[in-house]
């Protein structure tokens, strides 16, 4: 039993000692063909590396030995200043004439320029309580950050109710203490979108050069101020009666000034001693900016003279706003002479 075992054993080896020489002559057979690809693909990158090599020291080379200009690295270092540096916010008050038909459509046609400004910006707009009113609708239908306002009294004299419009945003502005440019937006005012981005850049008081566009006359009249770069020198003065001014008459769109006068006076070197009631109105404002000219920049900064304001004037019945400050030199009279 166990002689016939053997030989089986024998033959079953011998069968796996052949399959697998089998196994392995096959696999010797195939492998010699793969020399040839391997060093074929092996002299490629050779040469691909070899090459990059060469190129990349000479464009290292060529980047040291031409650094940018001192120009064009000042630029990039303004532009990322800017893109970092937080925008400073424009508040836009703009008064409402009661007996204007046409005040909501010149509303929302103001609405959809300031809708093109960039963040941050708030609109405020005052006009007197009454019912039915669209104000608020179209305002809140813009998109813009706003704030609307109202009041109960009545007025007579139309020049007065808009006064004591900016006195009413002007105490709001003072009791919230609201931080940001403020500019007077006449509802017929025109602007050169790059206007607003000039605002931003009024530390203090700014003004500028507008251009008053009588429609039914055809005429227009250049007011504000004469730049030596941002520095004011002079004033744009017209003729009255054959006479000529010699001081000028500010148009109430064509200034704009750091709201923090108002409730931080100190910060400007205006001690809090002296604040009374005026402060709380347009005529604080008026003669804060007008009692010294140093204090004011012009804008556009560097070229004072560009025109980036219009106001049209139409019948004195619909003109929203045509509106100016006093001469320079009633502001030396006291608050009391002045009026509220």
């Amino acid at each position: 039993m166990g002689s016939t075992e053997r030989p089986k054993k024998r033959a079953h080896l011998c069968k796996k000692a052949i399959l697998h020489f089998s196994l392995c002559f096959i696999m010797g057979f195939f492998t010699g063909f793969a020399p040839t690809a391997t060093k074929s693909s092996t002299s490629t990158s050779t040469i691909t590396l070899s090459n990059t090599t060469k190129i990349l020291p000479n464009f290292t080379r060529n980047l040291a030995a031409e650094p940018p200009p001192p120009a064009r690295k000042r630029d990039r270092e303004e532009l990322v200043k800017k893109m970092v540096a937080p925008r400073r916010q424009i508040i836009i008050v703009t008064p409402t004439r009661s007996g204007d038909r046409n005040r909501e459509v010149w509303l929302r046609r103001l609405g959809n320029t300031i809708r093109l400004v960039r963040q941050p910006l708030l609109w405020i707009v005052v006009e007197a309580k009454r019912e039915g009113s669209n104000v608020a609708e179209i305002m809140r239908k813009t998109g813009i950050m706003y704030r609307h306002l109202v009041f109960k009294e009545n007025f007579t004299d139309s020049e007065a109710e808009m006064n004591h419009q900016r006195n009413v945003a002007l105490k709001h502005i003072e009791h919230h203490r609201l931080s940001g440019i403020v500019h007077f937006a006449g509802l017929s005012n025109f602007y050169d979108l790059r206007f607003f981005d000039e605002l931003r850049e009024i530390e203090v008081f700014g003004t500028w050069p507008m251009a008053l566009v009588t429609a039914n006359k055809k005429k227009v009249v250049i007011e504000g101020p004469i730049c030596d770069s941002s520095q004011v020198i002079g004033w744009h003065l017209k003729k009255m009666a054959n006479q000529t001014q010699s001081k000028p008459q500010i148009h109430i769109s064509s200034f704009a000034f750091n709201s923090s006068i108002l409730w931080d006076p100190e910060r400007w070197g205006r001690t809090s001693s002296v604040q009374d009631t005026s402060q709380k109105s347009v005529n604080f404002v008026k003669q804060v900016v007008l009692e010294d000219e140093a204090k004011l920049t012009g804008i556009p900064s560097g070229d004072c003279s560009k025109i980036m304001l219009w106001s049209l004037r139409t019948s004195t019945k619909t003109a929203p706003d045509n509106q100016h400050l006093p001469p320079v030199q009633d502001v030396t009279q006291t608050p009391s002479q002045q009026g509220t």
